[in-house]
């Protein structure tokens, strides 16, 4: 069992209980405690929505440990604080255009840059691709964490280059990476990345030619279980700084966006 646990954030809503459904199934994965959190005014209220959702949890995922916890207090706030030494933070979205009201905006700035953002749309079914899309953008070691989560999954990873844009004057540009970094084709079960090392639970990896357009870059959601993309530290570290790129695939992605700050990559286990 690892030590970092899966957080998620749930209400009453539909997009809740998609959100809840897919932290579930990342701590499946990552063989890990699901933590169940509901940020309300009083804690009789809570009770009723976390019973539930962790009666849901056992029915899809048996033996899976489960934590409920009712906080008093602002849900971004909340769970920003609950995701400070989680492995993953995941929370809901409403629909398209949406970002869960003011909730998930507030948590996507404010969540401490220690812990990757898990959001999921409510309205979208889960999809069974089996393929990690990875959108490199100006930092090429976010390939490790991308196919970490392949490795996961036993899925491909597709690496698709963001659509060229300008920062924000205000904002520093990131250095960019060797791109010796970035993946190749090669036979499944044989990944090599970086400096020879090898994934075998990645089923395959490829690069499309050249960076892609934003209308590309959302269709190519659409045959994916995930997209991963990166995100840069807001002032003084804390918080994100969310790029054109980023806020696109948040608000019109047709699968759910992983957002990992741009440094902690480093920290992520070793896939093999």
């Amino acid at each position: 069992m690892t030590t970092r646990h899966v957080v998620v954030g749930v209400d009453s809503s539909v997009a809740a209980v998609r959100a809840l459904d897919l932290a579930a199934d990342e701590a499946a994965l990552r063989t890990t405690t699901l933590e169940i959190v509901y940020a309300v005014p009083g804690f009789d209220e809570a009770w009723p929505v976390l019973a539930s959702a962790a009666s849901r949890v056992a029915y899809r995922h048996p033996g899976l440990p489960v934590v409920t916890l009712p906080a008093e207090g602002h849900p971004a706030a909340v769970l920003a604080e609950r995701g400070r030494e989680a492995a993953l933070t995941v929370v809901g979205r409403r629909s398209p255009g949406e970002l869960a009201g003011a909730v998930l905006h507030s948590v996507s700035r404010s969540l401490a840059a220690h812990g990757p953002l898990l959001v999921v749309r409510g309205d979208s079914p889960p999809h069974l691709h089996n393929e990690v899309l990875l959108v490199l953008d100006a930092d090429a070691d976010m390939a490790a964490y991308a196919i970490h989560e392949a490795g996961l999954r036993s899925a491909e990873l597709r690496i698709i280059r963001a659509p060229a844009h300008r920062y924000p004057a205000s904002a520093p540009v990131p250095r960019r990476r060797s791109e010796a970094a970035t993946a190749h084709v090669v036979p499944a079960g044989d990944v090599l990345v970086g400096q020879g090392e090898r994934c075998p639970r990645v089923r395959r990896v490829t690069q499309d030619a050249g960076p892609a357009s934003m209308q590309a870059l959302l269709e190519a959601t659409r045959t994916s279980d995930l997209v991963v993309i990166g995100c840069r530290p807001g002032p003084g570290g804390h918080g994100r700084h969310l790029g054109s790129v980023a806020r696109t695939l948040l608000n019109r992605a047709h699968c759910p966006v992983l957002m990992v700050t741009t440094g902690q990559e480093s920290t992520t286990p070793s896939p093999t």
